[in-house]
């Protein structure tokens, strides 16, 4: 901030001045200091410096921002920090891809069940919309998944 108000968050963590032209006065403000100091538990004052001056100050806000992310990500885990996120949401979403194809072969087995024998009472699916399954698709990760599901059916 420098011009006689408050510090920036950085300057008064650090407990300096804060000069005219603080290259972290933009970035961190003196009334979120949270934001700076898990920054620097990370970083360190001299490495978030340098990052920040290599860059054209327009992208500077964004770079910020990112190692503020980071920062946090790597308390929370400090060996992986965001990849260890990101791995665990690709995990979830691949799960729940499985579900899904398997879900989707039901419906088809019963289906074809329903087809084979029309005779028996037919079974309420009010939001399967006659499609065919995804799953089965050849262009699917989870067609085998669907293949052993649908041939566990009978079919």
């Amino acid at each position: 901030m420098g011009g006689g108000t408050s510090p920036c968050a950085s300057c008064k963590l650090l407990r300096r001045r804060c000069a005219k032209d603080c290259i972290f006065a933009p970035y961190f403000p003196p009334d979120d200091p949270h934001k700076f100091a898990i920054v620097h538990k990370v970083f360190g004052a001299s490495n978030i410096s340098k990052m920040i001056q290599e860059l054209p100050v327009q992208q500077r806000a964004d770079a910020v921002n990112s190692l503020v992310y980071e920062a946090n990500a790597r308390m929370r885990d400090p060996v992986y920090g965001c990849v260890g996120a990101i791995s665990y949401l690709q995990n979830q979403v691949s799960q729940l891809e499985m579900q899904l194809a398997m879900a989707q072969t039901e419906i088809l087995c019963i289906q074809m069940q329903q087809e084979s024998a029309p005779n028996l009472p037919a079974i309420q699916m009010e939001q399967y919309d006659g499609s065919t399954p995804q799953a089965l698709s050849f262009g699917s990760p989870n067609y085998l998944v669907a293949e052993q599901e649908f041939r566990r059916c009978g079919f």
